[in-house]
């Protein structure tokens, strides 16, 4: 693979599983060295797996303990990052859960802790990103840009979603956060995206691809009739972490299938 992001430090937030793990992956293989965050004790072995997966092929990587959704937990860790590695160049917001409920029964407890999460968990890890890129600037030897941003969000951006009100609503501010702080920052030269997975097999919607009925029923929402992998959102990635989409900014990639698409209609409805 080009090293498309050789010598760069790359933050991927809950990369101990998933499109997080994912991403780390295809990072490393890029020549970034990465940080892979996990949120609670409870993931530390899944992470140090990820790191040991990355370093066993070459690569440069450490698992680093941060809830995001915790201001003083993830000031430390930019601090931590830029002590050990001199910068950060890349931060892939990833971290991202589910509590789903009827709304009528949806506590503020399990809204707020979505939100917390998916959402203020974002803006505080960009918060702390962007001034990091403000500080450092433009290093051509590194990338033509003086950091970029990759914010996870969803096709539930722009697609309802009966039951996850929360989920949905954190997915929908990230987009409109995204776009507003990539105007606010394009002309100091950092570029902020977003990637809208559709349906990606991780152990987060394992329930809608467990059995063949279940998979054969989500497949009838995605035009090109098989399930994302985290590979497919990875490598997505690394293009818009890389200079070849340095005249990409504000924009969400839409990698689903043709979920979009509204497959509904494609019998004339």
């Amino acid at each position: 693979m080009d090293k498309k992001l050789q010598n760069q430090i790359a933050i991927i937030t809950g990369a101990s599983s998933g499109i997080g793990e994912g991403c780390a992956k295809e990072f490393s293989k890029a020549g970034a060295t990465v940080v892979v965050n996990y949120p609670v004790d409870a993931a530390k072995d899944m992470a140090e797996k990820v790191v040991a997966d990355i370093t066993a092929t070459g690569g440069n990587a450490i698992a680093y303990k941060c809830d995001v959704s915790k201001e003083d937990e993830v000031i430390k860790m930019f601090v931590d990052v830029v002590a050990q590695f001199g910068t950060v160049d890349i931060l892939i917001n990833n971290a991202g859960l589910q509590r789903d409920s009827k709304f009528e029964e949806m506590s503020l407890a399990t809204w707020n802790f979505v939100i917390g999460v998916n959402l203020t968990g974002q803006f505080l890890c960009a918060r702390e990103a962007i001034k990091e890129f403000l500080r450092r600037g433009v290093d051509e030897t590194r990338s033509k840009a003086a950091g970029k941003i990759i914010c996870m969000s969803s096709v539930h951006e722009v697609i309802p979603w009966a039951g996850h009100a929360n989920y949905a609503a954190s997915k929908g501010g990230i987009m409109l956060m995204m776009k507003t702080i990539a105007q606010e920052f394009a002309p100091r030269k950092i570029r902020i995206n977003s990637i809208a997975p559709g349906a990606i097999q991780t152990p987060i919607n394992k329930d809608a691809w467990d059995t063949a009925a279940h998979l054969q029923n989500l497949l009838r929402l995605i035009p090109e009739k098989r399930i994302g992998n985290v590979e497919d959102i990875g490598k997505a990635a690394v293009f818009l972490a890389s200079d070849d989409a340095d005249y990409i900014n504000g924009t969400t990639l839409f990698v689903d299938g043709g979920m979009t698409l509204y497959p509904g209609f494609e019998d004339n409805g």
